[in-house]
């Protein structure tokens, strides 16, 4: 019973409710493995007994809590003795005095509070004062999602880059008003070979990959002379061979040959001196990166001669700060300017790409995501370890898709140290990823409240929940989002804590909902749906469009799911059956698919979606998305796959080697990879997008 009282003191539950009315204990072994890695003592009954002390103690002298949040600018400080004096020390250098809570305003940002008694007791906290809401889309808005190394357009290097994505958002933008176009992380990736192609497991969220970069858009690139001219061109003629790879021949995209062939481009372009204007915008880029940066390089650098893993390296230098760090620093000082040269490049071109959305009539331009977590043996990890806990991983419990459990291999944020810092590292990270953004998705929203984490070495199952601060993490994405004019997704599908979207949306963050998992779950008098299967029965009919939530970008699937036309067809239930993904017989999961997809279009035909009637799959692919756009959702997502009748999914979840995750081109219905000219040029995607445009009704 201690223990359990401990463990719910640092936000560590010892038990979860895993379907209605089914509570599972966490096992004891699990939660002192948990706290151990929160920094607590909880192996014997007397070292629980001294943690519950301490902790008592601790709190008894506080005066304030570890980080104090205000929304809106005339909020309330937590309680406090009567007649103590506060000041607000702002982050723009500046002291207030905070006499009259609730009526005096306090402007926005990240400051420091300090509390006096009357008995003359101090204290001091982050304080975060936050707007109310996030900000919201400006009207209805449609647009595309792409994963962005799919996309291979006539000038790509063997995958899809920046170029292209500038490319794809004018296009898209002036030729049927798209709002937006929503892309996977450009999160940096851990280096291989093989680099790990998930663009969900990266090194760093921090900093984009420079293996995104249009190598010919770099200005200093036109300047090559001579030697370095011809090598230029040689390796412009091996990009071309793998783009042909790829598109002609079918092959898979490999990234750490795409990267090869840029980084020898990138060192010869490196050897053209910037002009004084480029060298000014690259030295105001390092000095406002700061420290930030500097440890990203720094460990590219390292992990140059070293390895991708900083857990191997000699021990000295696992410390970011430590005195031989300091000095291989100094010695590899060439490569760190470079990895820090290529950020600036990526930003550069990253920044571009968002000014051309916008300049093509994107109200929002592009959407960024935001991975759940980071690689255990990258960057961010070295760099930022005191955050980060350690052997620990997230995952999910339990659940009827994953009967045990999910480990995702990522390192969780500890909420302590983030508590103790003001939430500093996620402002940060907010900060670089809406630098160029118009909106940002966030991956596994429900993390901001509580994550699983799965202790080194045991199943996913025998995991526990762990709370995060999530109306400080709340007010820490309100602010920053409101500073960048952005509108923030969250994706909350699946099983959601009972609570957590409702105040996800009255915060003002958008939900998802996919079209499939829209059903009515037993409550047909809900007036809008919840953005996922919340328990029910599965037989429960599709959620009326009237009835789904207006606050959620709606579409038709994600990176994660079948195509449209798989969906409609079958054909990604013989694809698990072929890898025994199924865990039962292949004519009962067809048959309830079947019976599942044929309730929707007769759906469709009742609402007269559908005039050409069920048996034509371009038909029902169009039915789909006017059904969407019947809803009130306030963003409608168009897979770029579906526009071409792409039969692949991206990405299949319980998958490594079986399946070439995060490896295919965009390809037409029968398989054959199409270019980024191809595409637009799709009689079957203009088809789609003149009934999406119709049925959207003007801006």
């Amino acid at each position: 019973m201690d223990r359990a009282r401990l463990a719910e003191l640092h936000g560590v539950a010892a038990s979860y409710e895993a379907g209605p009315g089914r509570t599972v204990k966490v096992a004891e072994d699990t939660i002192v493995a948990v706290l151990a890695a929160l920094g607590v003592d909880a192996s014997t009954p007397r070292a629980v007994r001294d943690a519950l002390e301490a902790h008592e103690a601790a709190a008894r002298g506080r005066l304030l809590p570890p980080t104090v949040v205000v929304r809106g600018t005339a909020g309330l400080p937590p309680p406090l003795p009567e007649g103590t004096v506060l000041r607000v020390e702002t982050e723009d250098g500046r002291t207030l005095p905070w006499d009259d809570p609730g009526e005096q305003a306090l402007p926005l940002g990240g400051h420091l509070l300090r509390a006096r008694t009357l008995d003359g007791r101090t204290a001091s906290a982050p304080l975060i004062v936050a707007p109310r809401q996030l900000p919201g889309p400006t009207g209805r808005g449609i647009g595309f999602m792409v994963q962005l190394y799919s996309l291979l357009s006539a000038r790509s290097w063997g995958m899809g880059d920046l170029g292209d994505l500038a490319e794809l958002a004018a296009w898209s933008g002036r030729t049927f008003g798209c709002d937006f176009l929503q892309v996977n992380p450009l999160h940096s990736a851990v280096p291989g070979p093989p680099t790990d192609p998930s663009p969900y497991r990266p090194s760093s969220r921090r900093f984009p990959d420079p293996v995104h970069l249009r190598i010919e858009e770099v200005p200093e690139f036109a300047h090559l002379a001579g030697a370095a001219r011809q090598e230029a061109e040689h390796l412009l003629e091996r990009a071309a061979a793998l783009r042909e790879d790829v598109l002609v021949r079918s092959a898979l995209i490999d990234r750490d040959a795409v990267w090869d062939l840029k980084r020898r481009a990138l060192e010869l372009v490196r050897t053209v001196p910037l002009g004084p204007g480029r060298r000014a915008a690259y030295h105001d880029f390092l000095a406002a990166q700061g420290q930030a940066l500097d440890d990203h390089a720094t460990w590219c650098a390292l992990a140059e001669v070293h390895g991708p893993d900083w857990r191997s390296w000699p021990a000295g230098l696992r410390d970011p700060r430590s005195a031989r760090t300091a000095r291989a620093r100094g010695e590899l000082l060439d490569r760190v300017d470079f990895h820090c040269w290529l950020a600036w490049l990526t930003d550069r071109q990253l920044a571009a790409a968002q000014r051309t959305a916008r300049e093509a009539g994107m109200r929002i331009g592009l959407v960024h995501d935001l991975a759940v977590g980071v690689h255990p043996t990258g960057s961010d990890t070295w760099a930022q370890q005191e955050t980060f806990a350690a052997g620990m991983s997230v995952g999910a419990p339990p659940d009827a898709f994953s009967p045990h459990g999910q480990d995702w291999g990522l390192p969780p944020w500890r909420p302590d140290a983030l508590a103790a810092t003001g939430h500093a590292p996620y402002r940060e990270l907010l900060r670089h990823l809406l630098r160029h953004a118009g909106a940002l998705r966030i991956d596994h929203v429900m993390g901001l409240f509580r994550l699983w984490w799965v202790p080194q070495g045991y199943e996913p199952r025998r995991g526990a929940y762990v709370r995060y601060d999530h109306e400080a993490m709340l007010a820490v994405l309100a602010l920053e989002a409101h500073r960048a004019g952005a509108v923030v997704i969250g994706e909350d599908l699946g099983t959601v804590e009972p609570g957590v979207r409702e105040t996800l949306q009255e915060r003002g963050v958008l939900g998802t909902s996919v079209l499939w998992f829209e059903r009515t779950y037993g409550n047909s008098d809900d007036k809008e749906g919840n953005g996922g299967n919340s328990g029910g029965k599965e037989t429960e009919e599709p959620l009326p469009p009237e009835k789904w939530r207006s606050a959620c970008l709606a579409t038709a699937t994600t990176h994660d799911l079948p195509s449209t036309a798989a969906r409609l067809t079958g054909e990604h239930v013989e694809l698990r059956h072929r890898l025994g993904l199924l865990a039962r017989p292949l004519q009962e999961e067809q048959r309830e698919d079947a019976m599942d997809v044929a309730e929707w279009l007769a759906g469709f035909v009742r609402l007269g979606l559908l005039p050409e009637g069920p048996g034509d799959e371009e038909a029902a692919v169009r039915a789909v998305h006017r059904f969407l756009l019947r809803t009130p959702a306030r963003l409608v997502g168009i897979w770029l796959p579906d526009t071409v009748g792409d039969r692949r999914p991206q990405n299949l979840p319980g998958t490594w080697d079986q399946y070439p995750n995060w490896r295919l081109p965009v390809a037409d219905a029968h398989g054959r990879p199409l270019s980024l000219e191809e595409l637009v040029a799709s009689p079957r995607l203009h088809a789609l997008m003149e009934d999406v445009v119709a049925a959207r009704g003007p801006r």
